[in-house]
């Protein structure tokens, strides 16, 4: 892709950023990065990027973005972890016109590919009312009941990915990230993810003295996180392949949120007293990544383990802390 010109729409983000970063080391010198937040407050900015702030849910904005354009990612979406998108339905569900715009963009200027970026939360309810889960393939996406307003938009999109290239020709990839977590993302605010939330409330309990630390829901409910490192990977090994159809991109690695605790803690080499808070959102009881489409198509699949992603996470998160809060006094 080193003599193409390419679009990363949400680069400004978090897996935006760590996307723009591998496409630099891989020699792209045409990259184009836009995203809404002004670049003070992206990720990762980098001097030789064309690095523009734009809201992609306006027309003119994905216009302007897409011209001159020969592939496009597209990252961008209003959302963050499950305290955010259970509480923002509409707003997550307005990201629709981003990927609406943007679609039609591509194919005014002739773009010869398009990313989009969906999401494991476009997954049937019904299969992950159980913590002792079964993992998700593929066809699990219908009939549909995905998570309400994020998995909503998420799924449409995908369908217009679908018809945009049956009826118009533009080869789109769909993938179906499975809770990306890593270093250079958001981990307070609200928007973050379990992982980061996680390492922050472990690191806050320890710094504070308070050694208790509350957890979302009874810590029973069961995940797969995937490091962002394997995500990258992922995207671009499904955009230079030949799989038309959504796919999943994820960590088969199944943990508990107190499996997920218990890591963090060893790594603060402390064990704190556990707080449920069982009216907080907690997403479905289970989830996971079935991956034998991805190994049978690519012949890989993320294979990144959860401990070593969440320590660098964690020394990432730690060190953020103290820029922000102050001198450790732990190690």
């Amino acid at each position: 892709m080193s003599n193409k010109t390419i679009l990363v729409a949400g680069g400004g983000g978090f897996i935006g950023g760590h996307l723009v970063a591998r496409l630099r080391q891989m020699g792209c010198t045409n990259i184009r990065s836009v995203d809404i937040k002004p670049t003070s407050e992206w990720y990762q900015v980098f001097d030789d990027v064309d690095n523009r702030q734009g809201d992609l849910k306006l027309k003119d904005a994905c216009v302007d973005a897409c011209h001159g354009v020969d592939r496009v990612f597209n990252l961008a979406a209003d959302m963050g972890g499950m305290g955010f998108i259970e509480n923002n339905k509409a707003l997550c569900m307005l990201s629709v016109l981003i990927n609406t715009h943007l679609l039609e963009a591509a194919l005014a200027s002739g773009v010869d590919t398009l990313f989009y970026a969906s999401s494991a939360c476009v997954y049937n309810a019904d299969k992950q009312k159980c913590e002792d889960v079964v993992a998700l393939k593929e066809e699990d996406a219908y009939p549909a009941m995905p998570e309400d307003g994020y998995g909503w938009e998420k799924l449409f999109s995908e369908r217009m990915c679908r018809h945009f290239r049956e009826d118009y020709g533009l080869r789109t990839r769909v993938a179906r990230f499975h809770n990306v977590y890593g270093p250079e993302g958001t981990w307070d605010g609200g928007r973050e993810k379990a992982p980061a939330a996680v390492c922050r409330k472990v690191i806050d309990a320890c710094e504070s003295g308070r050694n208790s630390i509350e957890i979302w829901g009874d810590g029973k409910q069961t995940r797969s996180f995937m490091y962002i490192d394997d995500c990258v990977d992922g995207i671009l090994k499904i955009t230079n392949s030949d799989i038309v159809e959504p796919i999943n991109l994820g960590s088969d690695e199944v943990v508990t949120i107190n499996g997920l605790v218990d890591i963090v803690e060893k790594f603060a080499d402390v064990k704190l007293e556990r707080e449920y808070n069982l009216s907080a959102p907690k997403g479905v009881n289970g989830r996971n990544s079935d991956n034998t489409l991805i190994q049978k198509l690519l012949g890989w699949a993320p294979g990144i383990s959860l401990q070593d992603g969440m320590e660098k996470t964690y020394r990432w998160i730690h060190d953020e802390y103290v820029k922000k809060y102050g001198a450790s006094t732990r190690g």
